[in-house]
């Protein structure tokens, strides 16, 4: 099977196109500005609170400098409220920078509301949280990608990111059975981690309470929900085009299929931009 294609897959789904080029334009503007990379701490001195199942980025024991994470965000809010392509998005982001200004927000400040601290309560949330993890992803790849070929997998299988703790937006089957594995993606900070095939990584109920929702046509990938709470997860059957299919965004149709069927996604989405009262 051909390798999928952003530019194949858009030519299917032109009402992606819009927040494709979105992406793209973040994208790009954050690969061009500085960003240093988080350093990575004493992983030996995180293990105990591994075990206890405490994120990486919330361990008191090894923390995490996240500043350079935080600084990249502003910097990016600034790069686009200056160059970005359209009059709206130079608005939006003009604003979000202001704002960020405004309430001295600290780099780390940022990056601890990107985790879950509501202390700093942003009017642009999904402004913010869209452009954060665009940026914070750049300066914490190098760590994340040392905490992935650290950890045992078979020793986190939690339902939370091992990295920042957020619930997973995507899933991928792979292997064959018996051995099929899954894995579970955070939409935010980018992490894939293992997880149980038969279990719901919200209210964890077993395998009797999971159901699928297949879609032809659709690159392999498929809608599973649980029966108990509501909760779906776009799921993404198959290897090879895992930069695509589980980009989230390229997905969006599906969340809405899921809630006309009233399933919940319980997953934050980086791609609720309105602001309240727009």
């Amino acid at each position: 099977m051909r390798p999928l294609t952003r530019e194949g897959w858009l030519a299917a789904h032109t009402y992606l196109e819009p927040v494709a080029k979105l992406c793209g334009e973040a994208e790009q503007a954050a690969s061009e500005i500085a960003v240093e990379p988080a350093a990575i701490p004493s992983f030996d001195a995180y293990r105990p609170d591994f075990r206890e199942g405490v994120p990486l980025l919330r361990s008191a024991e090894a923390p995490v400098d996240l500043e350079p994470a935080g600084r990249a965000v502003a910097s990016l809010v600034d790069r686009l409220a200056a160059e970005a392509s359209s009059e709206k998005l130079r608005t939006e982001t003009s604003a979000l920078a202001a704002e960020l200004r405004r309430e001295s927000a600290s780099a780390r400040r940022i990056m601890e509301w990107l985790l879950g601290d509501e202390r700093f309560a942003s009017e642009s949330p999904g402004l913010l949280r869209f452009l954060g993890w665009t940026a914070a992803r750049r300066s914490l790849r190098p760590l994340i990608e040392a905490f992935r070929d650290w950890r045992d997998e078979e020793g986190w299988m939690r339902r939370y990111c091992p990295t920042c703790g957020s619930v997973p937006a995507m899933a991928q089957l792979t292997g064959t059975d018996p051995g099929r594995m899954r894995f579970l993606a955070c939409g935010g900070c980018g992490t894939r981690w293992r997880y149980r095939r038969t279990q719901c990584p919200f209210c964890e109920n077993d395998s009797s309470r999971l159901a699928v929702v297949g879609i032809e046509g659709e690159g392999g990938l498929r809608i599973d929900y649980c029966e108990s709470c509501r909760g779906y997860v776009k799921t993404y059957d198959g290897t090879g085009n895992e930069a695509l299919m589980l980009s989230d965004w390229t997905s969006l149709h599906l969340d809405l299929l899921a809630q006309d069927r009233g399933f919940q996604r319980l997953a934050a989405s980086l791609f609720e931009l309105g602001t309240p009262g727009s």
